[in-house]
């Protein structure tokens, strides 16, 4: 074992590094310990097993393990990533690997991983996510990190919404906005894509030029090629003159691709081209064309289960996943949902000169306990309905049903259901699990790695399961 930063006795966390190249384990530790200012005291071990025991004997904050140094420990690295997660008894551990793939990715993040990082290790990005992992898991005060402030504002750049999820976002924003590298943003419909990435291009150096967004999902296949890259006069029937793509529009500016997930396979090769040399060709030209452009996307899908079902490319996904931005869904922060309805009640009260008295308390407990499915796009609908409908006062629980068409509705349905349903026979926990693996492996046509990805499990634990299922199946 190699020890860092020996002499600071004053260090104020213990970090352990797991790599068997004892020359690149050297250059980490030694970029690490510039980085982290000397708060943590570094340790480096070789392997899986004597990390294993270094986690029995010591108390660490932070375990940066290399998966292909892990061997010793499990035949797979998930598995060796779930022993390590249960001996390190909540310390923040962050899988790394040379050329990252999808699978020992995924793997890692189910097995208990709180990130994962792909090698060469740049020490002040690694100083970055670790400060950011030790705001996010309450890690702050063993590390020596100075904790954040748990007021902030509740709007910001078009967000409105003052929870600490919502703070973080903020925080993410404000420190990655002056870059011009790629932004890859995550969220369930309705959380606030778009407002994201406007909020990204405002306040940044790349404010003051354009921002052009392209809804990949609304544009035709055969036309998607064309508004994106522009199309050269003559190229097809009807292109009578030049014209710009979406790309040279933005150029100096900012290309936002919204639902990057629903763009064509053959289209993704040409855009990973473009973004690797900055050059893009029209539809029906030969030369090509220089751009200077910052790419931010969006998608309300997992990306890793479209890697894993073919239908987005891997190298595309990490060369856009740079600085990745994760959008809370509005069940996630309940602390704002009162505030984001007094907000779209003032704004259109105004719109529509009508004069209300904010809302119940029997309404706001109500608001509160929703579920949101549509997230704050839902939320801001009914709250405009509510608008339109009544002529002003105080919002109360029959003005509320009467607005609440997607609520109520889905209520009713649920209520139907349940009224003309007999209460179905209950099966043992592990056949239930059984019958649902089962479906997703003949869903993908026997495909183990493809359902697991869906299920959001390793393939590991399907076998086991399925080992498991046989003797209990013997058994009876």
């Amino acid at each position: 074992m190699a020890m860092h930063n020996p002499s600071n006795s004053n260090a104020s966390g213990r970090l352990l590094l797991i790599d068997q190249d004892p020359a690149q384990s050297d250059i980490v530790a030694e970029t690490l310990a510039q980085c982290l200012d000397q708060a943590v005291s570094i340790s480096v071990v070789s392997g899986g097993k004597p990390a294993a025991a270094m986690l029995r004997e010591h108390t660490f904050d932070i375990v940066l393990a290399d998966l292909s140094s892990l061997g010793d420990l499990a035949p797979h690295s998930d598995d060796a990533v779930l022993r390590l997660v249960r001996l390190a008894r909540g310390a923040l551990l962050v899988a790394l690997s040379d050329g990252i793939s999808v699978s020992s990715a995924v793997g890692a993040l189910r097995a208990g991983a709180h990130d994962y990082v792909a090698k060469p290790i740049n020490g002040p990005a690694m100083a970055a996510r670790i400060d950011e992992l030790a705001h996010r898991h309450g890690k702050c005060g063993s590390l020596g990190i100075e904790a954040r402030s748990k007021t902030g504002p509740s709007d910001f750049a078009g967000f409105v919404g003052a929870s600490s999820a919502m703070q973080f976002v903020y925080e993410q924003i404000g420190r990655i906005a002056a870059s011009s590298a790629p932004v890859f943003i995550t969220g369930e419909s309705g959380t606030g894509k778009d407002v994201c990435a406007e909020a990204l291009h405002a306040k940044g150096h790349r404010g003051g030029k354009r921002l052009v967004a392209i809804n990949c999902a609304a544009i035709p296949r055969d036309l998607m090629e064309s508004e994106l890259f522009g199309v050269a006069r003559g190229a097809f029937t009807g292109a009578h003159e030049d014209r710009k793509g979406a790309a040279e529009l933005a150029d100096g500016g900012t290309l936002f691709l919204d639902e990057i997930g629903e763009m064509d396979l053959s289209l993704q090769s040409k855009l990973l081209r473009f973004l690797q040399t900055g050059t893009l060709s029209r539809v029906g030209e030969s030369g090509v064309r220089r751009v200077d452009v910052r790419v931010i996307c969006a998608t309300n899908r997992n990306p890793m289960q479209m890697i894993a079902e073919k239908k987005f490319r891997e190298d595309l996904f990490y060369r856009l996943h740079v600085l990745p931005i994760h959008l809370p869904p509005l069940r996630q922060r309940p602390s704002d949902i009162m505030v984001l309805a007094r907000h779209f009640l003032a704004l259109y009260a105004a719109e529509e000169n009508k004069s209300f008295g904010g809302f119940t308390a029997e309404v706001a407990t109500l608001l509160a306990a929703a579920e949101w499915p549509g997230n704050v796009r839902q939320l801001q609908n009914l709250v405009r309905r509510l608008v339109v409908l009544f002529d002003g006062g105080a919002i109360d629980a029959e003005m509320l049903n009467a607005a609440d068409i997607e609520g109520r509705g889905a209520q009713q349905v649920l209520e139907a259901q349940r009224s003309s349903e007999r209460r179905p026979t209950i099966l043992p926990m592990w056949q239930q699990e059984q019958r649902i693996i089962e479906d997703a492996i003949a869903s993908f046509g026997g495909n183990v790695s493809l359902a697991a990805a869906a299920l959001e499990i390793s393939p590991s634990t399907i076998y086991r399961k399925r080992q498991g299922w046989a003797e209990l199946a013997a058994v009876g």
